[in-house]
C-alpha cells in the first residue's frame, strides 16, 4: 500500500520561508518523477514544481513561472523524501500543497507539460501554507 505524507506547512509572514517535506512508502521512491501541486479554495490545481527520477537521461527540474527563483525542489532517495524550499513567500502562495508521484516508474519523458497532475497517481493529503501580508 502506497502512503504519501506531506508536512511542514504553517503560517508565515510575507517574505518569509517554509520548507515542505513529503515522505513516501510502499513504492520505489527513486523510480518516479515527483511533483508539488497546490490548490486554493475556488481555484484550479496548479503544478508548482517537478523533479525527474534519479538516473533519468535528462536530469532536471521544472518550476511554474509563479515560483521560479523563489522555490527549490529536491529529493533524498535514501530517506524516500521530497522537499520544497519556499523563500520570499507571498500572500498569493497561500494554498494547500500536495506532493505526488508520477504513475509510471522510470518514465522516459521529462516532467509532464502542462504539469496538471493528470499523470500523477500517488497523492498525499496535503499541508496548508498560509502567508499573511
Amino acid at each position: 500500500q502506497v502512503q504519501v505524507v506531506e508536512s511542514g506547512g504553517g503560517l508565515v509572514q510575507a517574505g518569509g520561508s517554509l520548507s515542505l517535506s513529503c515522505t513516501a512508502s510502499g513504492l520505489s521512491f527513486d523510480a518516479h518523477h515527483w511533483a508539488w501541486f497546490r490548490q486554493a479554495p475556488g481555484k484550479e490545481r496548479e503544478g508548482v514544481s517537478c523533479i525527474v527520477w534519479t538516473g533519468h537521461s535528462t536530469p532536471g527540474t521544472y518550476y511554474a513561472d509563479s515560483v521560479k527563483g523563489r522555490f527549490t525542489i529536491s529529493r533524498d532517495n535514501a530517506k524516500n523524501t521530497l522537499y520544497l524550499q519556499m523563500n520570499s513567500l507571498e500572500p498569493e502562495d497561500t494554498s494547500m500543497y500536495y506532493c505526488a508521484a508520477h504513475r509510471t516508474r522510470y518514465y522516459v519523458g521529462g516532467c509532464p507539460r502542462p504539469l496538471d497532475g493528470t499523470e500523477f497517481a500517488y497523492w498525499g493529503q496535503g499541508t496548508q501554507v498560509t502567508v499573511s501580508s
